[in-house]
């Protein structure tokens, strides 16, 4: 991060750990900078800029900063309430809005470290680095529990570089969090090509969709498309705020960037006479589905494919359980081999993401025509997780990690792939041989298990005891489930 955007970030961030001490959390303080951001730069666009105003003048930046006390509180409120009623990206900016900030002089405070710098002037990377410098220190945060909306950036940046997103195609991420895939394609599209002026507009309106769950997600996704200069037509959104996997959204994309969120099962709260709440399952019945499940990864793969256009290419980030589970996982991955080019499946390292117990994979693939021959041929896998040990702190996954992947995948020749002790490639009669289809394939001697001088340290050991007993614990609720439905059906 730039000098310039490294010092705004901490003077921001400063000002944040006063605000703890009133009970405004991590998440809660970068929602009201979010809010008040956009105000302001919504108001210098109009007086410095001459754009027409789409903040009413009753609510603008400037009536902000003509308050004090409680008037400033209560204006403040209203004026949330009010943008939460709107239509477009004001609408999912501040939907559901709350000022949350009680008190006043802190408030006026935070108007003052605000107004203290012209945004609009700031160049697009050096906002956009801002921003993006806050969410990172807001998913590091354990207590805010925003980790698992943010997907390490080395990690998003190989997906990238091997999936060669092009000037003109669409990208999909049905699951998008806090807008990282887009980002990345973004920066990525803008440093690789020299766009012309027509592709500079399909980059910034019409490349980009997604979707995601949370309404405070979402609004921190749209106000971080819009800083780096990403946004829909007219003040529209290209972000909402809803669940993808309850109806396919009538376009198609060339490319799905995505990693779903984790937790492995879909359930909605319901609420009987007594008032008391009660989860239960929730599952999709949707064409173009293999199989009706209640395994929320198994849905967002099947959902993934459904939104990729004829060629259209996928990296979807998966659990171990995608890999191997039986039942509906089973049918998924059989379906999913003859249908598509299943072509490259890298095995990730424990410790990389915010959300602890996971297990991640990427899976990427080709959406197929029909045919009456499986299109997947050979499933090339690269093993980045034997004998590998990185934690968030001490080790964090960074980029060069992954250029052998790169290196391996081979993105100008597919067919010109060669082995490796870390790549190998499994033909389609292989793979479908196997008990139940089962993915979860690894051939790496792992050397802590026979040279007790070669442990990690107890930390990461730990972890990783943490994260296979969840996967246990996974893999028994799979069981249990699977046996309750059985026992049902017999019923």
């Amino acid at each position: 991060m730039p000098n310039e955007s490294a010092s705004i970030v901490q003077k921001l961030w400063n000002y944040c750990n006063v605000l703890r001490d009133d009970g405004v959390s991590y998440s809660d303080y970068v929602e009201q900078l979010t809010y008040l951001l956009f105000l302001k730069m919504a108001e210098e666009q109009t007086t410095l800029l001459g754009k027409t105003a789409i903040i009413p003048k009753k609510n603008s930046w400037q009536t902000l900063l003509t308050k004090a006390g409680t008037l400033l509180e209560d204006h403040y409120r209203k004026t949330l309430e009010t943008l939460g009623k709107s239509q477009g990206l004001l609408g999912v900016i501040f939907r559901k809005s709350q000022n949350k900030i009680q008190d006043p002089a802190k408030l006026e405070r935070l108007l003052k470290l605000i107004n203290e710098e012209t945004w609009i002037g700031l160049d697009t990377d050096v906002k956009g680095d801002i921003y993006e410098g806050l969410l990172q220190k807001n998913a590091e945060d354990t207590k805010s529990g925003a980790g698992q909306y943010f997907t390490p950036r080395p990690l998003i940046q190989a997906m990238v570089e091997v999936m060669r997103p092009q000037p003109g195609e669409t990208i999909c991420d049905p699951a998008c969090g806090t807008g990282g895939f887009f980002l990345v394609a973004h920066d990525y599209l803008t440093k690789t090509y020299p766009l012309d002026k027509a592709q500079k507009r399909f980059l910034r309106y019409n490349t980009f969709r997604g979707n995601d769950v949370a309404d405070s997600v979402v609004r921190l996704c749209a106000m971080n498309l819009y800083l780096h200069g990403i946004e829909g037509k007219n003040n529209e959104t290209i972000i909402e705020a809803k669940d993808s996997l309850l109806s396919h959204p009538g376009d198609y994309f060339k490319m799905v960037l995505t990693n779903p969120p984790f937790g492995k099962k879909s359930s909605i709260t319901i609420f009987n006479e007594e008032g008391k709440a009660k989860k239960e399952t929730l599952t999709y019945e949707r064409d173009g589905f293999y199989a009706t499940t209640s395994n929320k990864q198994l849905n967002f793969l099947q959902h993934v494919k459904t939104l990729l256009e004829m060629h259209g290419r996928a990296a979807v980030v998966v659990p171990d359980n995608v890999l191997f589970e039986g039942g509906a996982g089973e049918t998924v991955r059989r379906e999913l081999l003859q249908e598509c080019d299943v072509h490259t499946l890298l095995r990730l390292p424990t410790g990389i993401f915010y959300a602890q117990g996971v297990k991640a994979n990427v899976l990427f693939f080709d959406r197929k025509p029909a045919s009456d021959t499986p299109w997947t041929e050979k499933l090339w896998i690269y093993d980045l997780r034997t004998n590998q040990h990185f934690t968030l702190k001490t080790n964090p996954l960074r980029y060069p990690h992954l250029q052998d992947f790169i290196q391996c995948y081979n993105v100008e020749n597919r067919c010109d792939r060669k082995e490796t002790e870390q790549f190998k490639a499994f033909t389609y009669d292989e793979l479908v041989q196997r008990d139940k289809a089962n993915l979860d394939i690894f051939w790496l001697r792992d050397e802590s298990l026979e040279d007790s001088e070669n442990l990690p340290d107890p930390d990461v050991l730990a972890l990783e005891i943490a994260e296979d007993l969840e996967a246990a614990l996974e893999l028994f609720s799979s069981i249990t489930e699977q046996l309750e439905e059985k026992s049902s059906q017999v019923v």
